[in-house]
């Protein structure tokens, strides 16, 4: 178990990698990248298929795929080191990914949202590239933020901001402490 532990851990490695080399489009890496996309970009491929996981032009696949593979690689690393698996190491670990991938999409929006605020109390024009990327993202989180906490009544730009981001990073931070503590009693459950 511990040789399968190990190999999906260096997968999830590539993968990750290769996420990241993709955000940097004009660079050329050549035979390397080649390679890398050989070995990563079916198990990529097969998560893009499900449509719930494009929102827009923001493809929340790899992480997704990222989220799967970490706990299979959980499941390996803790057969591997306790011998056994219960129902609820299972349950946990699975919690766990749904967490860790919850909690990402949570921080990103809480970074992009703050983004925003920074661009709104500075002026920048927002028609600018990387400006105008971070306007498009903000701004279907924002009013679905709005619409649920203010109900259809109209509040200033910079309190939909605020707001938007309190309540995110509040929710995070509830959730972090929750899920631990859930994890921690399903670990623990006999089966």
């Amino acid at each position: 178990m511990n040789i399968l532990s190990g190999i999906t851990g260096i997968y999830l490695i590539l993968i990750f990698i290769r996420i990241m080399l993709t955000w940097f489009s004009g660079a050329q890496y050549g035979r390397p990248m080649e390679i890398l996309s050989r070995i990563t970009d079916s198990y990529l491929r097969w998560f893009r298929r499900f449509p719930g996981l494009q929102v827009g032009f923001l493809d929340l696949s790899p992480i997704v795929a990222m989220a799967v593979l970490s706990l299979v690689h959980n499941l390996f690393a803790t057969l591997a080191r306790y011998g056994r698996i219960s129902l609820g190491m299972i349950l946990g670990m699975l919690l766990a990914s749904l967490w860790s991938a919850g909690s990402f999409i949570l921080g990103f929006c809480i970074v992009i949202l703050v983004l925003r605020l920074i661009a709104y109390l500075t002026n920048r024009n927002i028609v600018r590239s990387f400006w105008g990327i971070i306007h498009t993202i903000s701004q279907p989180i924002l009013y679905r933020m709005n619409r649920f906490l203010f109900r259809g009544r109209l509040v200033h730009y910079r309190t939909g901001l605020l707001t938007a981001i309190g309540v995110l990073a509040a929710l995070m931070i509830g959730m972090k402490f929750l899920v631990a503590a859930a994890v921690s009693l399903l670990l623990q459950l006999p089966i």
